[in-house]
C-alpha cells in the first residue's frame, strides 16, 4: 500500500485510524452498521437476532445492540407509557443519551473487537436521530444499511404484543390486558413523530430495505455492497408463520458398524428397524403438508423410502470430505429453503446435521464439530420468538456411538485410539485491516503446544533480520538438520529469528544448528575459490 493509499502518511494502524482517512468510507469491505427503523410491536428484534445468527453462522462477526437493554439500565423501572411521550423533556434526553452510549459501545465493538457488522436494534422512527447515526458512521469510516419494517394488520401487531410484550422486562407480573393496554399507547406516542424512509424525496440517497406486513412485499433502495445484498437476501427468505423442522440422521449404515467414515454403504438391520420407527413416528405426529428431504447417498433413501411418502434428493445435503467451513458455505441454499418453507423433516449426515443444527441454536465455530447428533434419533426444532426450542425424541432403535467429545488441550487426557483434531482456524477473514495478508492459523487440539526455541546466538551477532511478514513470498532459507523433525505447519513467526516445532509423537530431539556459521564457512568457501581464479586466470577450468 502506498503513502498516498494510506493517507496519514504512514503504515496503517488499525480502524482506529482509518476514522481519519477520507478513502475508508470507500472501501468495499469497510464495517457496516445496520439500523433498525419501525414502530414497537413490528418485529424489529426479531430480524436483528435472526438475521446476527445468520451472519454469525456464515463467518461474519456480528453483534445486536439493543437499546432497551441500555433504557432499562438507565431506568431501573419502568411505570407507564408517558415515559415515551415526545413531550416528556426529562426522558427525552435520558433515551438520547442510552442512544449515544450504545453508539459507543457499537463503534468499540467494529473498530477494537474486530466485529464486522453491528445491528442497531431501536425505533429511530425520526429523521434527526438518523441523522445523529449517519453522521456518527461518517466519522468512524462504517457504511450504513437501514432496516425498516412496517406493519398495518392489527392482528399480526396484537400477536406481537401477546407473544413477547407480555413477558417483557418492563412488565413484570402485570396482567395480560393491563399490558395490551399501555403498550398500544406507547406505540400512539411513537406515531406523533413517525417519519418514514421516503425513497422518492429526503431518503433516496440512502441504502436500505423496507419490509412491508411481515414479507409480504419489500422495497429495496441503493444496495451498496456484497454483505447488503445478502441481507436483503435473506430478510427477503424469512418468515413467522408456525411451522416445525424435524432433524434427523440416516438409520444405522454397514460402514457405522465397521467404524468407517464416508462411503455410500446401504442400511444394516438395525437402521431399517429405525426406518420403520420412524415412519411411524411421523403417522402419528399427523403433520400437515411435510416434506420430507434426504441426501442423493443410498443410506438417506432407503432410510426416506419406508415413509412411503414423496420425498426430494439435494446434493448438497451430501457427506463428502470437507471442511465443517465448506460445508457451512454449500449448506447455505438449504437454510434459505428452510426459512421459505412450513413443516419439513431433514434426513441427512452427522456433519450436515451439526451445520444445520448450529444455525438454529446458534452455535459457534467452536461448538459446531462436536454438537451431538446421535443415531435414531430425531430432533424436533420449533421456531420461536427470538430463538428456537430443540425437543430430542429418541425412538429406542440400538444404534453404534459414532459421537467424539471434544479433545482436551492436554494430550496426555486424550483417550489412547483417539488422535487429535487438526482444526484450521482464522483461515479466512472478512473485514477492513491495516493487515492485508492473512495467514491460516493451524492448530492442533490436544495435541503438544508449540515449543518456541530461542533466537540462536550466531544469527544475534549478525544484527537486525528482516521478519516472515517483511519477507512475504520468499522462500526460507533451507536448515540441516540431522535429526528427524515431524514437519508441522505453524502461525507466523515474530520479527526475531525463532524456531518453531510441534512434536506429537517423537521426544524433543530437535538438536539446533548454527545457521549463521554454516552460512559464513560456505560464502568464505566461494570468496576463496573466486580469489583464486582472478590472480590465476589460466588455471580456471573452463567448464566452470
Amino acid at each position: 500500500m502506498s503513502a498516498a493509499a494510506r493517507g496519514c502518511g504512514g503504515a496503517p494502524r488499525g480502524r482506529a485510524g482509518e476514522k481519519q482517512c477520507s478513502w475508508a468510507s470507500y472501501m468495499t469491505n469497510s464495517p457496516t452498521l445496520i439500523v433498525m427503523i419501525g414502530l414497537p410491536a413490528r418485529g424489529k428484534t426479531y430480524m436483528s437476532k435472526k438475521l446476527t445468527r445468520y451472519l454469525n453462522w456464515i463467518g461474519v462477526p456480528t453483534k445486536v445492540f439493543n437499546l432497551g437493554v441500555y433504557r432499562r439500565e438507565a431506568v431501573k423501572s419502568y411505570k407507564s407509557y408517558d415515559f415515551f411521550r415526545h413531550d416528556n423533556k426529562e426522558a427525552m434526553e435520558i433515551r438520547k443519551r442510552c442512544a449515544l452510549v450504545a453508539l459507543e459501545d457499537v463503534k468499540s465493538y467494529l473498530l477494537e473487537e474486530c466485529g464486522q457488522i453491528a445491528v442497531f436494534d431501536a425505533t429511530n422512527t425520526t429523521r434527526e436521530r438518523r441523522d445523529l447515526i449517519l453522521n456518527f458512521a461518517k466519522e468512524n469510516a462504517f457504511k450504513v444499511f437501514f432496516v425498516e419494517s412496517v406493519c398495518d394488520d392489527p392482528e399480526v401487531i396484537a400477536a406481537n404484543i401477546l407473544e413477547v410484550k407480555v413477558s417483557s422486562p418492563d412488565y413484570p407480573e402485570r396482567h395480560r390486558e393491563n399490558v395490551m393496554d399501555d403498550f398500544l399507547k406507547r406505540i400512539e406516542c411513537y406515531k406523533v413523530t413517525y417519519q418514514p424512509l421516503d425513497p422518492d424525496a429526503n431518503d433516496k440517497d440512502l441504502s436500505f430495505i423496507k419490509v412491508i406486513n411481515v414479507g409480504q412485499r419489500f422495497l429495496v433502495n441503493r444496495v451498496q455492497d456484497y454483505i447488503q445484498s445478502k441481507i436483503v437476501y435473506y430478510l427477503m427468505n424469512i418468515h413467522v408463520q408456525p411451522r416445525t423442522i424435524y432433524l434427523c440422521r440416516h438409520g444405522e449404515s454397514e460402514y457405522n458398524l465397521l467404524g468407517r467414515i464416508g462411503g455410500d454403504s446401504g442400511l444394516s438391520a438395525r437402521g431399517k428397524q429405525f426406518s420403520q420407527a420412524l415412519k411411524k413416528f411421523i403417522e402419528e405426529q399427523e403433520i400437515v403438508d411435510l416434506k420430507v428431504w434426504t441426501s442423493q447417498l443410498k443410506r438417506t433413501i432407503q432410510t426416506a423410502e419406508s415413509l412411503g411418502v414423496l420425498y426430494e434428493q439435494w446434493k448438497i445435503l451430501n457427506e463428502i470430505d470437507a471442511s465443517y467451513q465448506d460445508l457451512v458455505q454449500r449448506l447455505e441454499p438449504v437454510i434459505m429453503e428452510l426459512e421459505r418453507q412450513g413443516n419439513v423433516l431433514v434426513i441427512s449426515h452427522q456433519a450436515v446435521m451439526r451445520c444445520l443444527l448450529a444455525y438454529f441454536l446458534d452455535k459457534s465455530a467452536d461448538e459446531l464439530p462436536y454438537l451431538r447428533c446421535p443415531l435414531h434419533t430425531i430432533l424436533k426444532l420449533t421456531p420461536v420468538a427470538y430463538g428456537c426450542k430443540v425437543e430430542t425424541i429418541s425412538l429406542d432403535v440400538e444404534a453404534v456411538n459414532t459421537h467424539r467429545d471434544k479433545p482436551s488441550l492436554n494430550s496426555h487426557e486424550l483417550p489412547s485410539r483417539q488422535s487429535p483434531v487438526r482444526m484450521r482456524r482464522n483461515s479466512f477473514t472478512l473485514r477492513a485491516s491495516a493487515d492485508t495478508v492473512k495467514r491460516p492459523r493451524h492448530h492442533s487440539l490436544g495435541s503438544k503446544p508449540l515449543h518456541l526455541l530461542g533466537p540462536l546466538p550466531s544469527l544475534e551477532a549478525r544484527g537486525p533480520f528482516p521478519s516472515l511478514e517483511a519477507r512475504e513470498g520468499a522462500e526460507q532459507p533451507q536448515l540441516e538438520v540431522t535429526a528427524q523433525v515431524v514437519p508441522s505447519l505453524c502461525s507466523p513467526s515474530p520479527p526475531l529469528p525463532v524456531v518453531l516445532s510441534e512434536i506429537q509423537t517423537l521426544p524433543s530431539i530437535l538438536s539446533r544448528v548454527s545457521v549463521s556459521a554454516w552460512k559464513s564457512s560456505s560464502l568464505d568457501g566461494i570468496k576463496k575459490k573466486k580469489n583464486k581464479q582472478l590472480k590465476n586466470p589460466l588455471k580456471t577450468n573452463p567448464k566452470t
